[in-house]
């Protein structure tokens, strides 16, 4: 595994992403509520890129609310530009298809700096 310096923490604020290349990837890393994650910009379903799909939330509805329609994990998924796929950016898991999921690669912060490990 290899650690590779992504940008500075202070350039990229909660709610914002950065596509970077690493050892020849493209690598998502985004801010979701001051914590950062990084997924690969390639969507399982056919290859879109997903990374440079739109941020937001979902709708949800569950019997513990009464079944009422409602918008949650706002900030936390991304949705595939090619065909709407949406997946957790926190966990990487397909929305749609919850046994599915992205990689996630290791982030870390060192001296002001965002580290992804690859």
């Amino acid at each position: 595994m290899t650690e590779h310096v992504v940008g500075k923490v202070d350039d990229l604020p909660v709610g914002t992403k950065r596509i970077v290349t690493v050892d020849g990837v493209e690598i998502g890393v985004f801010n979701v509520k001051g914590h950062f994650y990084a997924l690969p910009n390639h969507c399982f379903h056919q290859g879109g890129p997903i990374c440079e799909g739109n941020v937001g939330g979902t709708v949800m509805a569950t019997e513990k609310n009464g079944w009422k329609v409602e918008w949650v994990q706002d900030g936390e998924v991304v949705v595939c530009p090619w065909h709407g796929m949406e997946f957790n950016i926190t966990t990487g898991r397909c929305l749609a298809r919850r046994r599915a999921r992205l990689r996630q690669y290791r982030v870390k912060i060192v001296d002001g700096q965002i580290i992804v490990v690859v």
